[in-house]
């Protein structure tokens, strides 16, 4: 086995910090280099050993995270994990973190049940792993030993059906992204004309998050973007995004295309999961649509992608150079069901002319 992922936690809470370790500690990938009840504590240790990832409050005495956030990054840049109930609680302040160079935001790791403190134990050192791999272009992802199975979409709906669908007019455009995704989608969408195809996008975002994301980009693009809402119709020059822990499902009654927003299990370690929406794509749009997949760790999409692949559909894949992590993207290509490898500021032309010629 290679060298463990070092972290550093900071956290004023003592229940915090001994919840993480638990959590981290448990993968045998990752160690606890450090924990810190502050960021002058914190800042104190980084001077001795530099961490490989920082899990960071916001709520702190003596210095707030995001202000401790932006003096790493202008100081010595390592990637960042903020982990707050303010992901929970509404999303300005954790957008702000994401600008300032913050790798991901998640919330705190709830005790309350066995169930949730399992999926989330799953997802944390995910996370923890995708963030070294920022840093750690090359270090070779190896899932945790022995966690609860990894469903399928299958868990949510069947595989789609054979037959072709029927050629409509409107062409739907399908997109996952996961770590990185937030600033990779903003550069997609604002490359984006006012009547572009209606969009259905997977990002992996903790709850009531995704609203404030949407919002925000909604102020900056042509297009609209808006966390979407069960049986919203897509429409050109609107963008959907599944709103988070919640799987989003494309739907087709004639020749109109609506969302479903459903419960349900993980599925791919995820919820919203890229494979759900993408294998609803294929199953309702068939030849009708485009796919997308962007940066992000593991492999969430790639199996979906194909599936829309072998319905019809045209997919892109984001390049190895302009990705975060090139984790998603990668697992799509090597089961050939890309048709496109792009950089990401070529992506929004190329779907234009695709669409264009369909």
């Amino acid at each position: 086995m290679g060298k463990k992922i070092r972290v550093l936690v900071v956290d004023d809470s003592a229940l915090v910090r001994s919840a993480l370790s638990e959590v981290l500690t448990s993968d045998p990938e990752i160690e606890i280099m450090a924990m810190a009840r502050d960021p002058i504590a914190a800042a104190l240790k980084i001077r001795n050993e530099v961490p490989d990832v920082i899990i960071l409050d916001v709520e702190m005495p003596r210095m707030n995270g995001i202000t401790f956030l932006k003096k790493i990054m202008s100081q010595h840049p390592i990637p960042v994990i903020i982990c707050s109930t303010l992901a929970v609680q509404g999303g300005q302040i954790a957008l702000s973190a994401l600008e300032s160079g913050a790798v991901e935001v998640m919330e705190k790791p709830s005790l309350g049940t066995r169930i949730f403190f399992e999926e989330s134990k799953i997802r944390i050192c995910d996370t923890v792993k995708a963030a070294a791999m920022v840093k750690i272009k090359m270090c070779k992802y190896v899932k945790p030993i022995k966690v609860s199975p990894k469903l399928t979409a299958d868990a949510i709906l069947p595989g789609p059906s054979i037959k072709a669908m029927d050629k409509t007019t409107e062409t739907v455009i399908a997109v996952g992204a996961s770590t990185g995704g937030t600033e990779a989608l903003r550069v997609l969408f604002e490359s984006l004309p006012r009547d572009s195809p209606g969009m259905v996008v997977v990002q992996h975002m903790p709850a009531n998050f995704t609203k404030a994301f949407a919002d925000r980009l909604d102020e900056t693009c042509l297009v609209s973007v808006r966390e979407a809402k069960n049986n919203d119709t897509v429409l050109r020059g609107q963008v959907l995004i599944a709103p988070g822990n919640y799987h989003m499902l494309l739907k087709r009654s004639a020749t109109r295309y609506y969302v479903e927003i459903r419960e349900g299990p993980l599925v791919s370690r995820h919820r919203p999961s890229v494979d759900v929406l993408f294998r609803s794509t294929a199953r309702y749009a068939g030849r009708n649509a485009l796919g997308v997949i962007l940066t992000g760790m593991g492999d969430d999409g790639a199996k979906g992608m194909l599936e829309m692949k072998q319905a019809g559909a045209y997919n892109i894949a984001q390049d190895k150079a302009s990705c975060v992590v090139f984790g998603m993207p990668r697992e799509a290509i090597k089961l050939d069901a890309v048709h496109s490898i792009l950089p990401l500021d070529k992506i929004a032309d190329a779907l234009l002319k695709k669409c264009r010629s369909l």
